[in-house]
């Protein structure tokens, strides 16, 4: 049992509990050795089975391939009580889905700005062969100075490893559950696309596409129904913006981009067709003249 004040393997001194899930408690304490801030994160005993310490474990094998400035940095690893648990960096924002609850839907930059440093920490993931398999607004932090951070690799799918053919499980929320996982296909690098376009279009307009009244009747909207329009919602909503959200959500993982990097590059053009469009709209102002597209 962790209590508040509690210096853990001599290192780490417990300040407060800053989070709690089904499988951990996450928990503000100090590195003594670093002198920094940090996020403890221990598996909760009522559910320290076998299963559930291989999966955590798991998550911190997958995070500890990765190195980049939007992915939530795993600083060490060891066991309390006979309990796992994971030291990250502390982030000190809020998930995105909070700050979607607080504000609405965000405009429209920032949602570009937000993809983008999205996109490219999935893509440094899948250059890893890692697949995160649980992309969603609750597991992405917003820092107050604009950097996103995409945490929890507890889903994570590691190199070619498979699950066993008596694991029937489908992991992962189902507001952004790929429709071939629904039917039991492996995780891909397209199943991560869909969840990263179902982001954007909550990002967009504060919505999920598909919120039925049963977890299975959600699952069933992905694998039937039309993926919804932004302009909808948004009927202002530039069609490049609905182009790549609707790439990234087609029914056929086939027909998605083939990789992160390709919808990255797209939501880049966009941005940088605005920032040209708007200069040009400066210099028709000032100087009165039409200038060439």
């Amino acid at each position: 049992m962790i209590k508040l004040g509690q210096l853990v393997d001599d290192r780490y001194r417990i300040n407060a509990r800053i989070g709690s899930g089904g499988m951990a408690e996450v928990y503000e304490a100090n590195d003594i050795i670093t002198r920094k801030v940090v996020a403890f994160k221990i598996l909760k005993e009522e559910v320290a089975n076998k299963q559930n310490i291989a999966r955590f474990e798991h998550e911190a094998r997958a995070v500890a391939a990765l190195n980049h400035p939007n992915i939530v940095l795993l600083l060490n690893t060891g066991t309390y009580d006979g309990l796992p648990y994971i030291i990250n960096e502390y982030i000190k924002g809020q998930t995105l889905r909070d700050v979607l609850d607080f504000r609405g839907a965000l405009p429209q930059s920032e949602v570009c700005d937000i993809m983008l440093q999205l996109t490219s920490a999935v893509e440094h993931a899948h250059s890893r062969g890692v697949l995160h398999c649980d992309i969603k607004s609750t597991n992405v932090f917003l820092e107050p100075d604009g950097t996103i951070k995409l945490a929890d690799f507890g889903l994570a799918v590691i190199g070619r490893e498979k699950k066993s053919e008596n694991d029937k499980t489908i992991a992962g929320s189902v507001h952004y559950l790929a429709p071939e996982l629904s039917k039991g296909i492996r995780p891909s690098k397209q199943s991560d696309i869909y969840a990263l376009g179902v982001l954007f279009f909550e990002l967009m307009t504060s919505k999920l596409p598909f919120e039925e009244k049963t977890k299975y009747d959600t699952a069933l909207a992905h694998v039937r129904k039309a993926f919804p329009s932004l302009h909808k919602y948004l009927p202002n909503a530039p069609k490049s913006l609905e182009r790549i959200i609707l790439k990234a959500t087609r029914k056929n993982p086939y027909d998605r981009y083939e990789s992160v990097q390709l919808m990255h590059d797209d939501i880049q053009r966009v941005v940088d067709a605005k920032q040209v469009k708007r200069k040009k709209t400066i210099l028709e102002r000032i100087f009165g003249f039409k200038s060439e597209d």
